[in-house]
């Protein structure tokens, strides 16, 4: 991140569904799924943001998913779960969100905006 934007741009792949990303053992305890860890590394490494974003932030997501199936908001907390701990230290930071979505099966991806909106 540039001192003079203040914001990261990311280009990331699709992230797996909410259904497969979050597992619940026998006993009702939530844990995130090995699919899910893997891809959360692959965030981190393509993120390597360096310096972690402590400030108010916005957040714009534009999905551009493989085919006309699954939901938006299916997409975006596994998004912004990935990115925690790379790029903005806690979710709780976000105090907007944007989020669009398309298509394009030739090149599913996500395109990720994060923009610090004050200093802390």
């Amino acid at each position: 991140m540039s001192a003079e934007t203040q914001t990261v741009n990311l280009i990331l792949p699709m992230p797996p569904s909410a259904n497969r990303y979050w597992r619940v053992d026998r006993r009702g305890f939530t844990f995130v799924s090995p699919e899910a860890k893997k891809y959360k590394q692959a965030v981190a490494d393509m993120a390597d943001a360096g310096v972690l974003i402590y400030s108010e932030i916005s957040v714009t997501l534009k999905v551009f998913r493989p085919q006309r199936s699954g939901d938006l908001d299916n997409k975006l907390k596994c998004l912004i779960d990935a990115m925690q701990g790379v790029v903005f230290a806690n979710d709780g930071q976000i105090v907007e969100i944007h989020a669009y979505r398309y298509e394009d099966k030739h090149r599913p991806r996500v395109e990720v905006e994060v923009k610090v909106l004050g200093l802390c």
